[in-house]
């Protein structure tokens, strides 16, 4: 059996970013008198930053726009951002089978790991701006042998990389999404992770 490697998606999967990515919004808004429903654009986590920027700026605003926003997250997104219910269990779980943890996220990666490490999350590895497709050459390149995610994009980067796709049903996708986006199992939350992992393993095999 290959060495056993899970990666996971951050925002919504390992943690509950909504509070602070608002907050980074509403400072954006601030900053730049340009209004971004803050509310809304948390509800849909999951694709890169220009895409939500894109719904409020005009395109010659855009990049600037990012910049300024990521000039920003570090002071207002940190801090009201909590773990996901079962994140640091789950990846508990996967260190005691003698297993490693990368995460692999459309955040940047210098972002993510203020996250990280703000939560004492105690991931292995960490790959950042990376969405759907993606995100399977980092998986490929970690050697993952699944991927945990919310987002049906999660999927698609599982199936793009040739391993499992384990859904959890805590992001902006139902389960009937997830599972039709290709998921092998989806979950209601991580806390049923470290019972179901063997059987995930199992489904690894099985590829």
């Amino acid at each position: 059996m290959p060495p056993l490697m899970v990666g996971f998606d951050l925002d919504m999967t390992l943690v509950d970013s909504r509070p602070g990515i608002a907050a980074a919004y509403r400072a954006l808004t601030a900053r730049t008198g340009v209004h971004v429903d803050a509310d809304a654009a948390v509800s849909r986590l999951g694709p890169p930053l220009r895409v939500e920027i894109a719904r409020w700026f005009p395109p010659e605003q855009v990049e600037e726009a990012v910049t300024t926003y990521r000039e920003l997250y570090p002071a207002y997104a940190i801090t009201p951002t909590l773990p996901m219910a079962g994140a640091a269990a789950a990846i508990e779980a996967v260190h005691a089978r003698g297993g490693r943890v990368t995460v692999v996220t459309s955040k940047m990666g210098r972002l993510a790991k203020l996250h990280l490490d703000h939560l004492g999350l105690a991931v292995d590895e960490l790959a950042g701006d990376l969405f759907a497709e993606e995100k399977a050459t980092a998986l490929r390149a970690h050697g993952a042998t699944l991927y945990v995610g919310d987002h049906v994009a999660d999927m698609v980067a599982a199936e793009a990389a040739g391993i499992p796709g384990l859904g959890v049903a805590t992001g902006p996708c139902s389960t009937d999404e997830l599972r039709a986006a290709g998921a092998a199992l989806v979950l209601d939350d991580l806390g049923a992770f470290p019972a179901a992992l063997d059987r995930i393993i199992g489904l690894a095999l099985e590829r």
